[in-house]
């Protein structure tokens, strides 16, 4: 049997808001910490410890790269958080695909006109060029978008040569 393994990873392209969140989160926690210790009011430890658990929990979530695996007519799609925790995001198989073609395609209109639900697995990179895949999972229309490398898109024009339009 003849099996194509590829594997890409893309980072997210941060927000300049999630850098300004970082920062004042982190100095807001230290400033009410030094207030709190300074007139002696533990009234406000609270929101400092509050803003510490935000900053130690939540924030490292921000920072975001996706990994795609094509392996065997399926496409895994981790979620890989400040580069030291993952999370399986979704598993896309092939077989269910409609097509598979650039986001700027107008093969997408319909189910643009028809408002079916987008799942973002993307960069959203100005200049990167990211695919759409359109898929049923569970009896419902998605697309899925992901900025597949040329490798990745030849292993796949391989398998679905009918399927994936543009390449």
């Amino acid at each position: 049997m003849n099996e194509a393994y590829v594997e890409y990873l893309v980072g997210r392209k941060p927000n300049p808001l999630t850098k300004v969140l970082k920062v004042a989160s982190i100095t807001l926690a230290v400033l009410l910490c030094a207030v709190g210790f300074m007139f002696v009011n533990f009234y406000f430890l609270i929101p400092a410890v509050a803003l510490g658990l935000v900053a130690y929990f939540l924030l490292p979530r921000l920072d975001v790269e996706f990994e795609y695996l094509y392996l065997d007519k399926e496409i895994t799609i981790d979620k890989i958080f400040s580069k030291q925790t993952r999370k399986r995001a979704m598993v896309v198989d092939l077989n269910k695909m409609e097509f598979m073609a650039p986001l700027t395609s107008h093969e997408f209109d319909s189910y643009r006109a028809r408002k079916v639900p987008v799942k973002d697995y993307s960069s959203k990179d100005p200049d990167a060029k990211p695919y759409g895949i359109a898929y049923h999972m569970g009896g419902n229309d998605m697309i899925v978008v992901i900025e597949p490398n040329a490798e990745m898109l030849k292993a796949i024009k391989t398998v679905f040569p009918r399927k994936l339009l543009d390449f």
